[in-house]
């Protein structure tokens, strides 16, 4: 099964491959191959690069700073980026453009519009996300975290954890619990939050990686303007979940294309190692090949129907699950390929603690042992595989829900 796109879309196809033709170096081969100190200044470079081409936020309407692209066109575009092994932004561009910035496009007044949405194209402004909490990761209804009014501000206390860039960004994106008397999904508001300010402290999480890409984030009066609600006060919930969905696209197109670079790479490892004709070892590659094929099905049914314009739903689930659940396997493989040389890191580590190493990432045991172990966390974050199977479960198979008793108001569940 291949897709098939309309003329016109291969015209603007032409025009992004045009573009990169323009403005990457002849001998280019993928942000990963790029030592740190040079990935970053590329980032940097390229960011700007596609901020002055409205290709950064390409699809937010022109007068916020995009090109107004379809959703077919924001799906091509992600697709040649990927291809050619470089970015759609900026490392914070996915909190700043794809999470919070859409939000603000579909839920924010004008004058949250006017007033943020061009300090994040521009960079000044760069966000985290303040979602989960110690008792509230994947039961993300339970968040403890609270805020109160207090004149023309919100009063903001609780904690956050597993912030993504945290230690980095100057703004948050927080849901607080703004009525304690609703029921757990209610309540809850969706807050834009200065991070330079006394109330706000970020300690970091060491992650087993050594890396430190995760933080937790401690609210103790900390403050925001009244004005800084997304969507209505207590209706935070909608607006989470519309966050959540904004993805949902662009990883249908790109995720499948970035699991067979890297499947690829395990090709050419197995090669080299002497083990593409061990038997067990070719068996077990020919499996990850059979995953990747299924999971390039998948993408294309989500796609589908995203560019329909569908909304979110549970096939959503099947997808993060599935990729996740397929990377640790991957990895696996790949350890016992290097054999005895997995006992230690040579070379650089990934470049990012999410997904797969970036194109172009050497094949040397530092790239793969550092995904092995990043891997682990994808069956986690963005929502675990168990809460995943429940929502298959439940949505899909339309199995009888589990029983609970957290139900009413918050504040009695909580005593």
């Amino acid at each position: 099964m291949t897709p098939t796109y309309s003329p016109e879309a291969e015209v603007f196809r032409e025009k992004v491959q045009a573009f990169l033709a323009e403005h990457l170096p002849v001998d280019w081969s993928g942000i990963g191959a790029l030592d740190e100190v040079a990935a970053m200044r590329f980032m940097q470079e390229w960011r700007d690069i596609l901020r002055d081409n409205q290709f950064l936020a390409a699809s937010w309407p022109t007068e916020y700073g995009g090109a107004g692209l379809t959703a077919l066109e924001s799906v091509i575009l992600a697709e040649e980026f990927q291809k050619s092994g470089v970015p759609t932004g900026g490392p914070n561009d996915v909190f700043g453009i794809q999470m919070v910035g859409n939000t603000i496009l579909t839920w924010g007044t004008e004058e949250q519009k006017k007033y943020f949405l061009p300090r994040i194209i521009s960079g000044e402004h760069t966000w985290c996300q303040g979602y989960s909490e110690p008792n509230a990761g994947s039961d993300l209804g339970n968040l403890g975290c609270k805020a109160e009014l207090d004149g023309d501000e919100w009063v903001i206390n609780g904690q956050k954890i597993w912030t993504s860039a945290g230690h980095l960004a100057d703004w948050i994106f927080v849901l607080a619990r703004t009525d304690a008397e609703a029921a757990k999904h209610r309540g809850i508001t969706f807050l834009l939050v200065p991070m330079d300010q006394p109330g706000v402290e970020v300690r970091p999480i060491r992650m087993i990686t050594g890396q430190s890409e995760f933080n937790e984030i401690f609210f103790t009066d900390a403050r925001c303007a009244r004005d800084n609600v997304v969507g209505e006060i207590n209706g935070g919930w909608g607006v989470a979940m519309t966050l959540l969905g904004f993805e949902r696209g662009e990883a249908a197109a790109t995720t499948p294309l970035a699991f067979r670079t890297e499947l690829d790479r395990l090709f050419q490892l197995a090669k080299e190692y002497g083990r593409s004709e061990d038997p067990v070892i070719r068996q077990r590659l020919a499996w990850c090949y059979s995953k990747v094929e299924i999971m390039r099905f998948l993408g294309m049914r989500t796609l589908t129907d995203f560019l329909k314009g569908g909304h979110p739903g549970p096939e959503g689930s099947m997808f993060k699950l599935y990729w996740s659940e397929y990377h640790c396997k991957v990895t696996e493989l790949a350890v016992d390929i290097l054999g005895a040389d997995a006992l230690f890191i040579d070379g650089k580590l990934p470049t990012s603690a999410f997904s797969t190493d970036a194109p172009g990432a050497p094949n040397e045991s530092g790239s793969w042992l550092g995904t092995f172990m990043n891997a682990r966390a994808g069956t986690i974050y963005a929502g675990t595989s168990q809460i995943q199977r429940n929502i298959l479960g439940e949505m899909v198979l339309g199995l009888p829900k589990e029983p609970r008793a957290d139900r009413g108001p918050w504040s009695e569940i909580t005593k």
